[in-house]
């Protein structure tokens, strides 16, 4: 076998595009996590008359809310990105997480892209030149076509395997 390490090549990076639609569709999905945790508050606010709920969801303020926002963005991420290498919004668009060797990152990794999406505009940083986000610079991750990058990988190893002798 060899001992080559596979690099990853920046024409699999995923479009702009591509990355504006995950940006809207994770958007979309942590917007709905909220709606369901506040109906889940609400019903166990009903069950165990713990009108201590009602109040406080009543009275969530800016810090507060934008508070909530950021920690099941994180969560998301960090849970979706972690286990599937993947968002829903990643999931829709055929791309993934990886890192430069093609292959799902580290969770440190990725909990270090997570937190990176709470900087001012990093949802949006991925429009510039690079076409690559600051969680993706500040993680060193990529976003990626899949099906390009596994066939590329399988065509990498396919080659490296031309003058091997076969082991019986």
């Amino acid at each position: 076998m060899s001992n080559s390490i596979y690099i990853l090549d920046e024409k699999l990076l995923a479009s702009k595009g591509q990355r504006f639609l995950n940006y809207l569709l994770d958007n979309i999905m942590v917007l709905a996590l909220l709606f369901v945790l506040g109906v889940i508050l609400g019903l166990i606010g009903s069950l165990f008359e713990l009108h201590g709920i009602f109040v406080w969801l009543d009275n969530i303020g800016d810090l507060e809310g934008r508070l909530i926002f950021i920690l099941i963005t994180i969560v998301y991420y960090a849970v979706t990105e972690g286990i599937f290498g993947r968002s829903l919004g990643k999931l829709i668009t055929g791309t993934i997480v990886v890192d430069e060797n093609g292959v799902k990152p580290d969770f440190a990794d990725i909990l270090k892209r997570s937190f990176s999406r709470i900087i001012p505009f990093d949802g949006l940083s991925f429009l510039g030149n690079s076409g690559r986000g600051w969680h993706d610079s500040i993680s060193d991750t990529y976003v990626v076509n899949k099906k390009e990058l596994e066939e590329e990988v399988k065509v990498f190893h396919e080659f490296n395997l031309i003058g091997n002798n076969e082991v019986i």
